[in-house]
């Protein structure tokens, strides 16, 4: 009597295991060629050192992963010559007019792959096929932290000042400051004021909205989310003792803006990868407005203004003579308080900053 035979499932004849290491193959080269094309834009174009750094980590992690499930075999399994796709041409592909078009498309086709690897090596070799969910995942955080700095430069194009302002010591006072300040030509202000009780804090905040509207400048309000949100202003600053970046980042949700204030690169990397729009640098000098416990390292300080293409501001104890040597530093843009809003003429010492800051730092690409 014979042995009864193995068969095959329906409609699986005629496929063996060297089919499915060709698969793997032929994907495992398509997901590490985007994520070398996002790599490439991250560096290249946005000249971002953070996103291109976790880029080329998850390339190489990536890379062995698939050396873990059989690289080797997958390799020797390989037939471009019989390949049905090879001339395959899709009939509307993305266009790639800009570097948020390459990023998309790059970023979709990695991730998409890297999908397809896992099912895979769940054929072939399922010890394996979990290793590659989470690296898709780190893909998807970098191409969103890339889309953010790409519209947040766009959002702060033009804007090298952003100036500090307290509640002045009445409505009317601080409203003559606002309108003042932006008729000289600021574009970006923050309302900080920890000492005003929070319904008069709403209030300036509505004010300052209602004045930066027709100028088409940026209202941030300093540590308080739920008064930016009240105010219908355009984001929110945090700091190290404030609300977590990531927490407020979910209040605010994805449309307004949020800064963080960055002392090191293990804070700046944080603020990057929870969802910041753009830095505070610093402190970098002594303050007559705000007292500081201890100053940015200066090692950090040119590190952290070439670390990420986000917008950098360098903060603490700006002042006009202190330009060229941040400029050398290479900080573009600063954030400024005392230096404007206590000199005898507010609106003529914030033209001076604008005009000094247009000849010290030259227009650049970077943030």
């Amino acid at each position: 009597m014979n042995e009864p035979r193995e068969t095959e499932p329906d409609g699986q004849a005629g496929l063996d295991t060297s089919a499915a290491w060709r698969a793997f193959d032929a994907v495992a080269n398509r997901a590490v060629e985007a994520i070398r094309i996002v790599e490439d834009v991250l560096r290249f174009m946005l000249d971002d050192r953070t996103l291109s750094s976790e880029a080329k980590q998850l390339r190489h992690d990536l890379s062995a992963a698939v050396a873990s499930a059989g690289r080797e075999r997958a390799v020797l399994a390989r037939d471009v010559a019989g390949d049905v796709g090879t001339d395959l041409v899709a009939a509307r592909s993305l266009g790639r007019r800009t570097a948020s078009d390459l990023l998309a498309a790059n970023a979709a086709r990695g991730g998409q792959a890297i999908r397809s690897l896992g099912e895979i090596a769940a054929m072939v070799a399922p010890a394996q096929a979990a290793a590659f969910d989470p690296l898709r995942y780190r893909l998807y955080a970098i191409e969103r932290n890339a889309a953010l700095a790409i519209r947040s430069r766009g959002r702060l194009e033009g804007v090298g000042m952003c100036v500090l302002v307290d509640g002045r010591e009445s409505e009317a006072a601080f409203g003559r400051l606002v309108a003042s300040l932006l008729e000289a030509g600021v574009r970006m202000i923050q309302l900080r004021d920890k000492a005003l009780p929070t319904p008069e804090l709403l209030s300036r905040a509505r004010q300052a909205v209602a004045i930066a509207r027709p100028f088409r400048a940026i209202v941030i309000v300093n540590d308080r989310v739920d008064v930016a949100l009240a105010a219908a202003a355009d984001g929110t600053h945090v700091g190290e003792t404030d609300l977590p970046t990531r927490d407020a980042r979910r209040l605010l949700g994805p449309d307004r803006l949020l800064g963080r204030t960055a002392h090191s690169m293990e804070e700046l990397r944080a603020a990057v990868a929870d969802g910041a729009d753009y830095l505070g640098v610093g402190p970098c000098f002594e303050s007559p407005t705000k007292a500081f416990g201890s100053f940015a390292d200066r090692a950090f300080l040119p590190e952290a203004a070439k670390a990420t293409s986000l917008p950098v501001f360098a903060i603490g104890g700006i002042t006009v003579d202190r330009l060229a040597e941040l400029a050398s530093l290479g900080f573009r843009r600063v954030a400024v308080a005392s230096a404007v809003t206590s000199a005898a003429d507010p609106a003529a010492a914030a033209a001076t900053f604008l005009r000094r800051l247009s000849e010290k730092v030259p227009a650049t690409k970077s943030g």
